[in-house]
Parts: structure tokens; sequence; C-alpha cells
């Protein structure tokens, strides 16, 4: 068993400042130093969380001002990036694992945005980073936003939060299957991550019950309409990238 709780989203690991409100989202921000990353497993850098149930139940017009506030965060991280490689992550045939696809699916790619569907290596037999890295060598963009679905320690985090952080991110983390991680070192262009916690670990939420759940760490929950809601989060941070690279 892991010594620190299961989940890709920094807030839940280290306490997040810098709360802010707009009515639709909740905006915090974390920066691990080095030794906080080794301590927690995660990337040195940036995080930043937005808390929203907007996803789930408000209007069209509450999902439009989300897009706006991912916006806003990622344009302070891309700086002036002109062109950019999306790469989605995750297997597409697995809904919670889609994510990364659905994104790619929406963009409006030209000159200066590009879309890539990574895939994973049990459906093409090639390891994601090195589809990312060979496409990144070719087509030199000046910054990568790589998109994947996250795990959460908390049902109640579920498509309720957007992390964005500057620090990279390791492709299948989000479901113990890591790999190489995507990061300005490993790519030579800065590496945006941009993720949804659609899933929590069956063993999380049983020690969260005060039962010892060591045998179900391979189980994962995710919710029984994750169609509709991989297809919500894919629309929010597709038009969130468009707007930003238009």
């Amino acid at each position: 068993m892991n010594k620190y709780i299961r989940t890709d989203i920094a807030a839940e690991v280290i306490k997040a400042r810098g709360r802010t409100y707009d009515g639709v989202c909740k905006v915090s921000e974390i920066t691990l130093t080095a030794a906080q990353a080794a301590r927690y497993g995660k990337g040195e850098g940036r995080y930043v969380t937005l808390e929203t149930d907007a996803i789930e139940g408000y209007s069209e017009y509450d999902k439009v001002r989300l897009a706006r506030a991912v916006k806003r965060e990622l344009v302070k991280m891309l700086k002036a990036s002109s062109r950019v490689l999306v790469v989605g992550l995750g297997n597409e045939k697995l809904t919670a694992d889609a994510l990364g696809a659905a994104v790619c699916e929406r963009l409006e790619v030209g000159e200066s945005l590009k879309a890539l569907k990574a895939g994973v290596a049990g459906t093409t037999g090639i390891e994601s980073f090195d589809i990312v890295k060979g496409v990144t060598e070719r087509i030199a963009p000046t910054a990568v936003i790589a998109v994947d679905s996250l795990a959460a320690a908390s049902t109640a985090r579920v498509c309720r939060v957007i992390q964005l952080s500057d620090a990279g991110i390791t492709p299948g983390s989000g479901v113990s299957n890591h790999r190489e991680r995507l990061s300005a070192e490993t790519l030579g262009v800065p590496v945006i991550s941009i993720g949804v916690p659609l899933v929590v670990y069956a063993s999380t939420i049983i020690r969260d019950g005060g039962g010892d759940g060591s045998e179900y760490e391979s189980l994962i929950v995710t919710p029984k309409d994750i169609d509709r809601l991989v297809a919500e989060c894919a629309s929010v941070i597709s038009a969130a990238i468009n707007s930003c690279i238009a």
C-alpha cells in the first residue's frame, strides 16, 4: 500500500493557497518544490485547481464562464507560445480514460493548433511517450498541452475539478500504469497538463469508511453516467484551448 493517498490532484496532498471564487469555480494554486515533488511522487512546478459544480448541473452559460476561467489560467502558463500541440492521452475505447481523445476531436486545428491522439501501448503497440516525442521533434511546437483523465482521492471531486500544471504529466498515472514523463526536460518544450479526475480507487473509498481495502487496490470506480460527463468536460476544455490559441 502506498504511504500517501492515491490521487493525481495536488490539492489533495498539500494545502492550496490563494483561493478565489468567481461564482462558477474556486481557483487555488500550489507550487511544489523539488523536495515536495519527490515526497509526494509528483512533478516539480505549479498546479492550479479549479473546483466547480458547473460541469454536472449548471447552465450552458455557466459552462462558458468555466471555459473562460480555464482559458485565463492556460494563457498564464502558455505565455507567448504561438504553435501548440495538444496531446490526448489515454485509451479512447475506455470511457473514463477517453477525455484526452474527446478534447482532440473538438479542437479547431490549423497552423497554430495541432492535435494528436496518442493512444496507449495496448492498442498501438507504441508507448505514448515515443509517439509524442517523435511528433514534437517533427513539427516543433512552442508548447505541448497534454490532456488526460486523472484519479481523485474523494468521490466528491470526480468531475468537479479541473487541474492545470506546468510540471508535465506521466501518461497512465491515473490508473497506476506509469510511463515515461512528458515534461520540458524530456520533450524540449514547455509541457502543460490539463486533467479532470474521473475515477477513484475502490480501496480509497473503503479506507475512508474505516475498512482495509487492500484487496481492492486494482479496482477503480467511476460514475455511471461517465460518458455524458466526459463529453461535458471535453467541451469545456476544448473551448478554452480553442479560444486561447485562436
